[in-house]
C-alpha cells in the first residue's frame, strides 16, 4: 500500500481577473499559504498556461513546473473539463457551449470540435512534457438530452451515440497512451459518460481502451443516489485522479433528484464545502489507501453557501486529516510467532 498524496486544489473556480487569482505565480503562492501541496491546472485559463507552448517546447513546461515548484507545490494533472466537453456536445446546446471556445470558432460546431481536439491533443503531449501521468477531462455528451425514456427512444439510437462518441475519442486516446497519460473521465452528470453503467458502456465501445478511465468524485454520485463506496469497489482498477467535493441530497415532498428547475441553493441535490455535505470521506480514504490509490486528493471547491477562500482554507485542513498515511507492518506482528513450514505442516497434522 502507499499514502495517496496531497492535498491538492484543482484552481479552475478559483481563478479570476485580480490578484492573487491571475497568475500561476500568484495562485500557487495562495494555495501553498493555506497547506497545499499540489495544483490541478485548468488549460483554458491562459493566465496560467499556453497549452500550445507547452506541448511543443519542454523549456516551457520545465519553467511552468519551477514556477509551481517555487511554492513548494507540484503540478497534480492538467484539466480539459471545457474541451473535453466540446468533443461531443449535442446540437440543442449549441449556443451555451460556444462560450467554453474562443470567438474565431462559435456559431460553427464542426469548427469548434476540430479545435477541442486539438486542444485534447496538445494537452496529451504537455502532460508528458509536464511529467505527468493522469489527465482531468469530460467525455461530452450526444446522448445526454434522450436521459429519460420519454418520448420511447428508437431502436439503436444510444449505440450510435456511443459509438459515435467512442469514434471521436479513440484517436485522442492513443494519442495519450503515446504521451503515458492516463486520461481521467470526470463522471459528470450532462456527459454522457455519468455513472459506472454508462462509463462501461463507453469502455466497450473503445475496445477496453488502457488509457480510457475514470476521474472519481462521489459529489455527482451522491447526488445521483449511487452507492459511491462501492462503485470504488468495482472500478478500482481504473480509478486514477480523484476529485475530493462534498454533496448533499435532502429531498422533500416537493422536489427530489431532478431539482424542479431551482437554483443551486434551492435544490435538494446540492454540492457543499468539504465536510459541511453528507459524503462519507472517511470511507473514502480508507478504500482508497486499501486499493494502494497511487494518485493525488485535489479538492474540487463548489458550493452554494460558502465563500471560496473559506472553503479553500478548511478544504485543504479537511484533506490533510483523512489522508491516511499506510502501516509498513500488520498491526499484529507483535504476537508473530516465528513460526516455519516445519511447524507450519506439524499445526495441521501433516
Amino acid at each position: 500500500m502507499r499514502t495517496i498524496k496531497g492535498p491538492g486544489i484543482f484552481l479552475a473556480q478559483f481563478a479570476g481577473d485580480a490578484a492573487p487569482f491571475n497568475s500561476l505565480d500568484a495562485i500557487c503562492g495562495w494555495a501553498a499559504n493555506y497547506g497545499y501541496k499540489g495544483v490541478q491546472i485548468p488549460t483554458w485559463v491562459t493566465d496560467f498556461i499556453d497549452l500550445q507552448k507547452a506541448a511543443e517546447s519542454k523549456t516551457y513546461a520545465d519553467e511552468l513546473k519551477g514556477t509551481v515548484a517555487e511554492h513548494g507545490l507540484e503540478i497534480t494533472e492538467l484539466s480539459t473539463h471545457l474541451q473535453g466537453q466540446l468533443v461531443a456536445a449535442h446540437p440543442v446546446y449549441d449556443l451555451p457551449m460556444d462560450g467554453f471556445a474562443p470567438a474565431q470558432v462559435h456559431n460553427n460546431p464542426k469548427a469548434r470540435q476540430e479545435w477541442a481536439v486539438q486542444q485534447l491533443h496538445w494537452a496529451a503531449k504537455a502532460s508528458q512534457n509536464l511529467g505527468l501521468t493522469g489527465h482531468a477531462t469530460f467525455s461530452g455528451g450526444l446522448a445526454w438530452p434522450f436521459l429519460y425514456p420519454f418520448p420511447q427512444r428508437p431502436a439503436g439510437l444510444i449505440d450510435e451515440a456511443f459509438s459515435e462518441l467512442a469514434r471521436r475519442w479513440t484517436p485522442i486516446l492513443n494519442a495519450f497512451d503515446e504521451a503515458g497519460v492516463d486520461v481521467g473521465y470526470e463522471l459528470h452528470p450532462s456527459e454522457d459518460l455519468h455513472d459506472g453503467i454508462s462509463y462501461e458502456m463507453f469502455l466497450e465501445h473503445v475496445n477496453n481502451h488502457p488509457r480510457a478511465n475514470i476521474l472519481y468524485d462521489p459529489s455527482h454520485f451522491l447526488l445521483q443516489q449511487l452507492d459511491y463506496l462501492e462503485f470504488i469497489d468495482i472500478y478500482k482498477d481504473r480509478i486514477k485522479l480523484f476529485h475530493v467535493k462534498d454533496a448533499e441530497f435532502n429531498p422533500t415532498g416537493r422536489q427530489g433528484v431532478y431539482g424542479g428547475f431551482q437554483n443551486w441553493v434551492d435544490r435538494a441535490a446540492r454540492f457543499r464545502s468539504l465536510g459541511d455535505g453528507q459524503v462519507d470521506f472517511a470511507g473514502i480514504f480508507s478504500k482508497m489507501a486499501q486499493y494502494d490509490f497511487a494518485g493525488w486528493a485535489v479538492l474540487e471547491w463548489e458550493c452554494a453557501l460558502k465563500h471560496p477562500e473559506d472553503g479553500a482554507r478548511e478544504g485543504a485542513e479537511f484533506i490533510d486529516a483523512h489522508i491516511i498515511r499506510v502501516t509498513e507492518r500488520a498491526f499484529d506482528d507483535f504476537a508473530a510467532s516465528g513460526t516455519d513450514d516445519a511447524a507450519n505442516r506439524k499445526m495441521l497434522g501433516l
